[in-house]
């Protein structure tokens, strides 16, 4: 992350922390920090992925943070996660995959740590895994096919895509007991090794996760239709596993 973005994140997060801190009192558990901005890796094309937890998230629990989350939200960055206590401890079966990528990647902005004492089980993971990788191969396959004709329409697909297969490139390495690594190539990398599909088909969408506008690809081009021919081997070990 270069610096004068890094400054300017920090500052937004302490801006918005603080807002919310002082809205919620003592009904305020967790404001956390996850995903990629939490591990440094944030771009200009990256989400700001925002946790919390609320004693009362309720209406009357939620109202005093009108004015917080609506200039978060008009600032350009999407509203955060809200689970009451008792509500995010109940996810655990149903979320597992993200609780993970939290428990990973996460930074505590204000309160307590909201992964500390919750455990997810293995059984849970491999169920969801298994459901969001079909899932998104539909949604991929239905995308490509509509955009195909269209370079620019093409090259959303494929970029903004990205995101959402890695992860579950880190679900599949979780599950497996391997390690899981932060850097894109080399967690690509490890997810071929494993799946059996080609990792130099990720080579575009990776190089062009860090830039604010991706490189736009042609209509029908190759680079697209290697991509999504690798997510499907991808999920085809998922559901083979």
């Amino acid at each position: 992350m270069a610096s004068k973005q890094r400054d300017d994140l920090e500052r937004r997060l302490e801006r918005f922390a603080t807002a919310v801190a002082d809205a919620s009192g003592d009904n305020l558990v967790a404001l956390v920090l996850y995903g990629s901005a939490a591990a440094g890796q944030y771009t200009s094309r990256s989400d700001v992925n925002l946790l919390l937890v609320l004693r009362d998230a309720s209406a009357a629990g939620l109202r005093p943070l009108g004015a917080a989350f609506r200039d978060w939200v008009r600032s350009g960055e999407r509203a955060p996660l809200v689970f009451s206590e008792g509500g995010w401890r109940a996810a655990a079966d149903v979320f597992p995959i993200e609780i993970e990528d939290i428990r990973a990647r996460h930074r505590i902005l204000r309160g307590a740590d909201p992964v500390a004492d919750l455990r997810t089980s293995p059984d849970h993971l491999r169920h969801q895994l298994e459901r969001e990788a079909r899932t998104l191969l539909i949604q991929l396959g239905a995308s490509y096919a509509a955009a195909a004709g269209d370079g620019t329409a093409l090259t959303a697909v494929v970029a903004d895509s990205l995101g959402s297969v890695l992860a579950l490139f880190r679900s599949l390495l979780r599950l497996r007991g391997t390690g899981v690594p932060e850097d894109a190539p080399a967690l690509v990398a490890a997810t071929a090794a494993v799946a059996g599909f080609d990792p130099a088909s990720f080579a575009w969408p990776v190089a062009q996760r860090a830039v604010a506008r991706p490189a736009r690809l042609a209509a029908y081009d190759p680079v697209a239709a290697r991509y999504l021919d690798a997510v499907q081997a991808f999920v085809d070990f998922v559901d083979r596993s």
